[in-house]
């Protein structure tokens, strides 16, 4: 299916300012994520959505195509919108071309190719709004920490739910407090990882939408399309991601990546 990406990438971050720019292997954040999505088979063009002019000249520099956005938008979703209307104004043909626009995080330097193709199948789905990945849980401290986020699914491989808690609970495991590594196997929870495809005339109404309930709860965007009634397709990945929140996490991902390399 033709399928656009756009990175929402701003420079504000509470707890690490100017994120993107920071350094990886002699090139910007910003850039790694650049080229992860790059060699994905499926994508015909690749924008930067930003709010700061040094991230858009800087995306530029390194062969990017970068789009100027608010610095009022509440979530990276409104950003993709505003950036794709910004392109429609000189690239009329793009809105019928597109079928499919993915969001990928702009703090994500391991993200493979193959997880925007494999989101990007997923609305091959005629049920789907949106598509996103998940993986299976593989650490006891993933599974109390709030910063990761769980997804419950159907038969058909659609969510249910969203939650930073641990869902679905296992009620004989956790009201024992016997929650230990080598029971994990006994522990079937995942971890969602963030990147979607969205079609393109369900994100336009999408951020139409007010801000829900279970949203403004939990903090999770996507809960404000399962509340409306929309589909949201998953596929279990292989693979491990790591996001970029903190200085912290920067040399994490710097250790990853030298591993695997």
């Amino acid at each position: 299916m033709p399928a656009i990406v756009i990175i929402p990438c701003r420079y504000a971050s509470t707890r690490f300012p100017g994120k993107p720019l920071k350094f990886l292997f002699g090139k910007p954040l910003i850039q790694h994520v650049y080229e992860g999505v790059k060699r994905s088979r499926s994508v015909e063009k690749i924008f930067i959505a930003t709010d700061s002019v040094e991230i858009f000249e800087t995306v530029n520099s390194f062969g990017g195509q970068a789009v100027m956005t608010s610095e009022q938008h509440q979530s990276g979703t409104d950003r993709i919108a505003e950036a794709l209307l910004k392109i429609a104004e000189t690239d009329e043909d793009i809105l019928s071309r597109a079928d499919v626009i993915v969001n990928v995080q702009g703090d994500e330097p391991m993200i493979k190719p193959q997880m925007v193709d494999d989101v990007v199948e997923l609305m091959l789905d005629s049920k789907a709004n949106i598509g996103t990945l998940a993986k299976k849980i593989n650490r006891v401290e993933d599974i109390v920490n709030p910063n990761i986020v769980k997804v419950v699914l159907d038969r058909e491989s659609f969510a249910l739910y969203f939650s930073r808690a641990p869902i679905p609970y296992h009620r004989d495991i956790f009201c024992h407090n016997v929650l230990v590594n080598n029971n994990l196997d006994m522990i079937n929870m995942y971890k969602h990882i963030g990147i979607y495809a969205y079609r393109r005339d369900f994100l336009l109404n999408f951020i139409k939408l007010p801000i829900s309930f279970l949203e403004d709860t939990e903090k999770l965007e996507q809960l404000r399309a399962l509340e409306n009634g929309y589909k949201i397709k998953v596929k279990i990945t292989p693979y491990e991601t790591l996001g970029v929140d903190t200085p912290e996490d920067l040399e994490k991902v710097r250790k990853c990546l030298s591993i695997s390399s």
